[in-house]
């Protein structure tokens, strides 16, 4: 834990929001440990142990809330961790988790080129545990959290969560929280109308205006709506090996420091891979103490809640910034509209604006690239695309937080037509690089007054770790963004 006992316990007194998701109590008279922002009364500080993570709490003993929720709280954020190494590693997990997959500890830490001793070793230095509870407790709460905000049945959550067999689930549920998940289920007021509401908490201040006002300049008519405090979209994912599609809804509840995700049926068994993505979408985990010094150094006004919109779909935030090389944002959208109608699959959906999904890495790589050059498409950027399709359809290149961030550049900048501007903005939104900074962006260059690209990579130094952030201030203090 970062903070003193004093400065804990302080926060836990004034349900400070800062600290959600860096701070969890356990307290000694119920076995529960809660978020800091809960409010229930505050107990006595003789009754209280202070933990990092909600890992840390359950290896100790302690059940999770069932009013502030544990689950919900906002995850860590790059420079919480002290070690990128066991950061890294924690993403990979918490996907692992959140996919339903299986996590082997090798396998984690062949993807991130270290021996498996070494990972587990860093990683119990950095967050107090093996890596195999904290796997095992993100497992636990995505399940708690599906049990009470969806109506999917006991053994599809187990199988959602990542655990081999119902018994294994109810073992280990009634192990850690005393209770088996249908008591847990019974005490859940949910869904029954074919949708289901899930609850996702950040951390304050947020500026939300900022954020929609930068999706909203790049929304798909017919494929995404953008309202001032709400997101729909369609969405297709896989699942266990099966192909899912559908529609979500993500609306702002600022008074409570959430965002409420509506989700259709068919993506509920994706529902914590698709939690996850939405974190990274709407950049939920990013925690604005850390970052606001910095910002407040920048050449232009920011907002203090400024936030780094992500990607819900890598392949698809991918290609709409190969589309924008060169060309404006308006231009960009264009291109991506036409591609959308051009190529992307109908859908049914309750809402009109909601008519079809953009098109899937293997629809594209196989696509007529003549066709492609008559919706406008220059043929260098055909290629481009053709290219990153073909790496992404055959798994040679994965577009998501998890993955590898110097080999996954690489095998970008390796593409035909894909050069630096293109992958540091796609380090920056799609893989989640808090540092990336595309120097030769033309909108950051006119921020900053200037047209030297040399110069504007040095005045950026003073920036690190959090350089993507300040091209979002600078983009931001411009009438035209870059994409």
């Amino acid at each position: 834990m970062t903070l003193h006992d004093d400065a804990a316990y302080l926060a836990l007194k004034t349900h400070d929001a800062r600290f959600d998701g860096r701070l969890f109590v356990g307290v000694l008279s119920t076995g529960i440990y809660c978020r800091p922002v809960c409010r229930v009364r505050t107990p006595l500080r003789r009754n209280c142990r202070f933990f990092g993570n909600a890992a840390s709490a359950e290896r100790e003993g302690f059940r999770p809330c069932l009013r502030c929720r544990p689950e919900l709280a906002p995850g860590l954020s790059l420079v919480d961790s002290p070690q990128a190494l066991a950061h890294h590693a924690a993403r990979l997990i918490e996907q692992f988790a959140r996919s339903g997959a299986d996590a082997y500890l090798p396998e984690v830490a062949a993807r991130l080129g270290v021996s498996d001793r070494h990972l587990r070793r860093i990683f119990q230095k950095v967050y107090g545990v093996t890596p195999i509870e904290y796997l095992g407790t993100q497992r636990l709460l995505l399940a708690k959290q599906l049990l009470t905000d969806t109506d999917l049945p006991v053994t599809q959550v187990a199988l959602a969560s990542g655990h081999a067999s119902l018994r294994r689930f109810n073992a280990a549920f009634l192990q850690h929280y005393r209770m088996n998940p249908s008591a847990l289920r019974r005490q859940a007021a949910t869904p029954r109308d074919g949708t289901a509401v899930l609850r996702l908490a950040y951390r304050p201040p947020y500026d939300i205006a900022g954020l929609m006002r930068f999706m909203a300049q790049r929304q798909l008519l017919g494929m995404e709506s953008v309202e001032p405090l709400q997101w729909r979209r369609t969405l297709r994912c896989e699942h266990a090996g099966e192909a899912l599609q559908g529609w979500l809804q993500a609306r702002f509840v600022p008074q409570r420091h959430e965002v409420a995700l509506s989700l259709s049926a068919n993506l509920l068994p994706a529902a914590g891979s698709i939690l996850q993505r939405l974190r990274h979408a709407l950049d939920l985990d990013a925690d604005p103490t850390r970052i606001a010094p910095t910002l407040a150094t920048l050449p232009v006004p920011t907002d203090p809640g400024l936030r780094l919109p992500g990607a819900i779909d890598g392949f698809e935030t991918a290609v709409r910034i190969v589309l924008g090389q060169q060309i404006t944002v308006a231009a960009a959208r264009t291109l991506a509209r036409r591609l959308l109608d051009a190529f992307g699959v109908p859908i049914a959906t309750p809402y009109p604006e909601l008519q079809r999904l953009f098109p899937s890495a293997e629809q594209l790589a196989i696509a007529d690239p003549e066709k492609l050059g008559r919706l406008g498409i220059v043929r260098q950027r055909v290629g481009a695309l053709q290219a990153l399709a073909r790496a992404v359809a055959e798994k040679r290149i994965a577009l998501h937080p998890a993955a590898p961030l110097q080999a996954t550049m690489q095998a970008l900048q390796a593409l035909p037509g894909i050069g630096e501007w293109t992958a540091q903005l796609i380090a920056m939104r799609v893989l989640a690089w808090p540092d990336a900074f595309p120097a030769s962006d033309i909108g950051v260059l006119k921020a900053l007054g200037s047209r030297d690209v040399a110069a504007a990579q040095n005045r950026a130094e003073a920036w690190r770790p959090w350089r993507a952030y300040a091209v979002m201030a600078l983009w931001h203090s411009l009438e035209e963004q870059a994409p």
